[in-house]
């Protein structure tokens, strides 16, 4: 990484608003270098007095709370994990998706497409990310589920979609079958937003599920 960073005369960011504006530099361009954006949101330390006025927990799910609009050009936002909380597998709208941990610890599977509704959907791999590792996923990598393996510990993410997008699918991992669901926000700037309808919340990819080793399947 040190190579990597010397020879694309990366600045180290000391904050998250350091953070923030090497993003919105790199993201001045239409091009996406997805390696410089790695290695900016890996070089960055996570420190909770800089993102805990964004994060907002909700006992039931998880919440995604929007931090920056980037100009347009992207998100950056704190996801809040409570104990055993998770994600539907779902895609990502054929936007790229980077995720940094802030605190605790995520577990990832990864999964292929499913080529027919009817079958099982093909696991094809399981990533642990700590505090201040970065994952990186598009549609064509496949698509992902987030979990919290804790119950005893929350877990902070920040998450950077390019384009920002307001629908993906969702996945049964049973059956293969995919539905569209919104993605909303559960706060933005640090001030909770107005509470959604019932039925938006339940069709929300962050709607979740609580994790004891079962994962709920999407009907």
């Amino acid at each position: 990484m040190e190579d990597f960073v010397a020879s694309k005369n990366i600045k180290i960011p000391q904050t998250l608003d350091d953070l923030i504006a090497g993003l919105y530099e790199a993201f001045s361009s239409d091009r996406v270098n997805v390696d410089y954006v790695h290695t900016l949101m890996s070089l960055y330390k996570s420190n909770p007095t800089e993102w805990k006025k964004f994060a907002k927990f909700d006992p039931h799910r998880y919440t995604r709370n929007l931090a920056d609009g980037g100009n347009g050009k992207f998100n950056l936002i704190v996801l809040c994990w409570g104990e055993g909380q998770g994600s539907s597998i779902h895609s990502h709208a054929d936007a790229h998706c980077f995720m940094k941990v802030l605190d605790g610890q995520l577990k990832e599977s990864l999964y292929d497409w499913p080529e027919e509704e009817g079958q099982h959907m093909h696991k094809k791999a399981e990533n642990i990310y700590k505090k201040n590792g970065v994952a990186y996923i598009n549609d064509s990598l496949g698509l992902h589920r987030i979990e919290n393996p804790s119950h005893s510990d929350t877990a902070v993410s920040l998450h950077l979609y390019c384009p920002a997008f307001d629908m993906c699918q969702c996945f049964d991992e049973r059956t293969g079958h995919k539905h569209n669901s919104r993605v909303t926000f559960y706060s933005k700037y640090g001030e909770r937003t107005p509470f959604c309808k019932f039925t938006d919340a339940v069709n929300d990819v962050m709607g979740g599920y609580t994790y004891d080793g079962h994962v709920p399947e999407n009907n």
